[in-house]
């Protein structure tokens, strides 16, 4: 049966998930496909390429940096996150990303988009992080604070908008012994959001604008769903016991380091609970 390992997004708490991966590698934990949403496919990237503690070295150096994330950014380029220097200077030449461990690496790797076009979710694989970065991109490009992503003729946003934890779909896919890492705690469902800023933002997306609408209701059911599914054994859940103490724009270091932390604090708890059950 195909291993397969899901990662939930949420902005800087994804930084939990960061900290959880790493103790997958101190242990050498490998699996048979990798997908993630939003910050969880960002981290997913060190992770397969086996870069230990990255993820978190470049946020704690950069997150108060305006190039990094900013009100400044967002009002000169429309993204709150900073394109350029996140997705080329910083991987590129600050905290250089090893390429050619991830085309080594056989994993198959999804990253979860949502197409505004369809306001359906899109499941994008991605061989090469360098030629392919801007589905990257597109899925953590949030709405109101990022441009929408043209890659080919397609327009994309988060993918947190339409799957945010896609067990479901990689379950289909055929992987069916899987690993979730969430960055809510059991209890956290999603409510409404308000429509009116979504319905003005995202007027030429009617389908998006639907997806929208329904978000807290497919979250909320995955969650659900998720809940039934580890009583029965079927998947193994990693998730903080309590909501995560950082924003998800934090630009404080120190609560950085903190999420990351309880994410690794977490991980060692269980690591050898999960080693049984994934040879089980």
């Amino acid at each position: 049966m195909k291993t397969g390992l899901v990662l939930e997004g949420g902005g800087v708490r994804g930084i939990y998930t960061a900290g959880v991966l790493d103790v997958f590698m101190d242990h050498g934990l490998r699996f048979d496909g990798l997908m993630g949403v939003s910050a969880g496919a960002i981290h997913g990237c060190s992770y397969l390429s086996g870069q230990k503690g990255r993820s978190l070295r470049y946020y704690k150096n950069y997150v108060a940096d305006p190039r990094f994330m900013s009100i400044h950014s967002l009002i000169k380029t429309g993204d709150l996150v900073g394109v350029e220097f996140c997705y080329h200077e910083l991987p590129d030449k600050l905290d250089i990303y090893d390429h050619a461990a991830f085309l080594r690496n056989p994993t198959p790797y999804y990253a979860v988009c949502s197409n505004v076009d369809t306001g359906e979710a899109e499941y994008l694989r991605i061989t090469d992080m360098r030629e392919q970065i801007d589905i990257l991109r597109a899925s953590a490009s949030l709405p109101f604070c990022s441009r929408i992503v043209q890659i080919g003729d397609k327009r994309y946003l988060d993918g947190g908008c339409t799957d945010a934890i896609p067990i479901g779909k990689f379950r289909e896919m055929g992987y069916g012994k899987n690993v979730v890492v969430l960055t809510r705690p059991r209890s956290y469902r999603k409510k409404p959001m308000n429509m009116a800023l979504v319905k003005l933002f995202y007027r030429k997306f009617p389908r998006f604008v639907a997806a929208m609408s329904r978000r807290h209701i497919r979250y909320n059911e995955t969650v659900e769903k998720i809940l039934e599914l580890e009583k029965a054994g079927e998947i193994f859940v990693i998730r903080p016991d309590h909501a995560l103490e950082v924003g998800r724009l934090e630009t404080d270091p120190e609560k950085v380091q903190q999420v990351y932390n309880h994410g690794r604090a977490d991980a060692i708890a269980c690591i050898e609970r999960l080693k049984e059950w994934l040879n089980t």
